[in-house]
């Protein structure tokens, strides 16, 4: 870790901190951050709404989203791979999971079975109640049908 400064000098934008160490908790942070920040761009692209004989509004449309989509990825980055604290608590966010005893596939599948049939049993235990509601207020006239 001497390759690693103590301060923040020495150490640019570029600069991945620990680089190597909680790789895919890293890939997958910015990966999500990134499909929300390009959800954005699209989503301020479809809300500017400017005059077609305007001609600089096609430009603005465009250079907006585009500004704030390169700018927030640079945040995605920073908080990612350049900011000590964070790239600390991704780190050992890998490591803890890391050490997580993982369940079998085959209790997976078990677990799995299980979650499927209750679910099936409630939608048909609510189905029920349902259809017995329904006559009781057609019977008393409060439904009509």
């Amino acid at each position: 870790m001497a390759d690693v400064p103590k301060t923040g000098k020495g150490q640019s934008f570029i600069d991945i901190y620990k680089k190597g160490q909680g790789y895919y908790t890293r890939l997958g942070t910015a990966v999500g951050a990134a499909i929300l920040v390009l959800g954005l761009g699209n989503f301020i692209y479809d809300n500017l709404n400017f005059d077609q004989d305007w001609a600089p509004g096609l430009w603005i449309k465009t250079g907006v989203p585009v500004l704030v989509i390169v700018l927030l990825l640079a945040v995605v980055h920073w908080l990612v791979n350049v900011k000590r604290p964070s790239c600390d608590f991704l780190i050992a966010t890998d490591g803890e999971m890391k050490k997580v005893n993982w369940t079998t596939k085959k209790e997976i599948i078990a677990a799995t079975k299980v979650v499927i049939l209750v679910t099936i049993l409630t939608a048909a235990a609510l189905f029920l109640v349902d259809r017995i509601f329904q006559y009781f207020f057609v019977a008393i006239d409060v439904l009509k049908l």
